[in-house]
């Protein structure tokens, strides 16, 4: 029935009437807190370009996942800054690296707490990265060769899960066939299936040292400007053995988080990266946005875009805000 009869607006009277028609859920069980851990002992480095972000060395990342496990987020994803770095890596597939001892000390602690592991090259090389460089150009095969290293050695050391962030072709299937060769049947795989060469990752960079010396990533990395794309490389991730596929960022692809949810049918998660956390969090310091409005509009927003997981810097904060 047309007006007056039909007046959307009675449902939005109270809170309560709101509620009950709420479309799209967002609670912490849907956000994963990334982390950074280095080397050392009792060490907790703010990130200068994040506010509110520090690297931690193990002891002290320990005690942040305790604070993180009590505001309700059941996941974080690890980022390893080792102490030193060379062309091929080496750092990221060492079994006594900073990730997987790391890994070792959150899951003797924390046993329910979902810890997954970034799996790329790019904090571990002498050059930034993201695998192994000859003549000039990252070559694909060696890299994935190499990456496939990295995630064993995570698997083995108790990660729950694997994130391949590299964008390399084919790694996702050597990875599986690895994973499944070596007794780890059961570990899922993350794939970052659509990463794209975004300018919203400078702040992550500054975090983990990980800004190439020379050129760029856009010879591996997405082109802002595909979307079909990016359902292509999800597939193509899905054939090979991924679990999840991801889109990163999240909210300037909302777009890319709706098609390939559409298309796949698989769980989906999206990364509210580095910059769009550092924006939010510059413009709530200027008083120029409510932060904690802003923050959770957008978390809600990937969510309802179809992103059943949302990595993001303010997963503790958010949780706390949901609770």
């Amino acid at each position: 029935m047309p007006f007056p009869s039909t007046r959307l607006r009675r449902l939005r009277r109270t809170e309560s009437l709101r509620g009950l028609i709420r479309e799209t859920e967002l609670s912490p069980a849907h956000l994963i807190q990334p982390l950074f851990v280095v080397a050392g002992e009792n060490v907790r480095e703010p990130v200068d370009s994040m506010p509110g972000i520090e690297r931690f060395s193990i002891s002290e990342l320990v005690a942040e996942a305790t604070e993180i496990a009590a505001s309700g987020v059941n996941a974080v994803l690890l980022f390893g800054v080792p102490a030193a770095k060379d062309e091929s890596g080496s750092g990221a597939y060492d079994e006594e690296g900073v990730v997987q001892m790391a890994v070792r000390a959150l899951k003797e602690a924390h046993p329910d707490l979902t810890v997954i592991t970034d799996v790329c090259l790019c904090e571990y090389t002498s050059h930034g990265h993201c695998g192994f460089v000859r003549e000039g150009e990252v070559d694909n095969d060696i890299t994935v060769e190499l990456l496939a290293k990295t995630a064993i050695s995570h698997a083995e050391a108790g990660a729950d899960a694997v994130a391949p962030s590299d964008m390399m072709d084919g790694r996702v299937g050597t990875i599986r066939h690895q994973l499944d060769e070596e007794g780890h049947p059961g570990v899922p795989i993350v794939a970052y299936s659509a990463k794209y060469a975004s300018a919203f990752y400078g702040p992550f960079r500054d975090a983990a040292g990980s800004t190439p010396e020379f050129g760029d990533r856009r010879g591996y990395q997405m082109d802002p400007a595909n979307a079909e794309e990016a359902v292509r490389e999800a597939e193509l991730d899905l054939e090979e053995g991924a679990d999840v596929v991801m889109v990163k960022p999240a909210t300037p692809y909302l777009d890319v988080v709706r098609r390939v949810k559409a298309a796949t049918g698989a769980p989906v998660a999206a990364y509210h990266v580095s910059g769009e956390y550092s924006m939010l969090k510059a413009a709530a310091d200027r008083g120029w946005v409510d932060e904690r409005a802003a923050a959770l509009e957008a978390l809600t927003s990937i969510r309802r875009a179809g992103a059943d997981a949302i990595v993001t810097y303010y997963a503790k904060e958010a949780a706390a805000w949901l609770s």
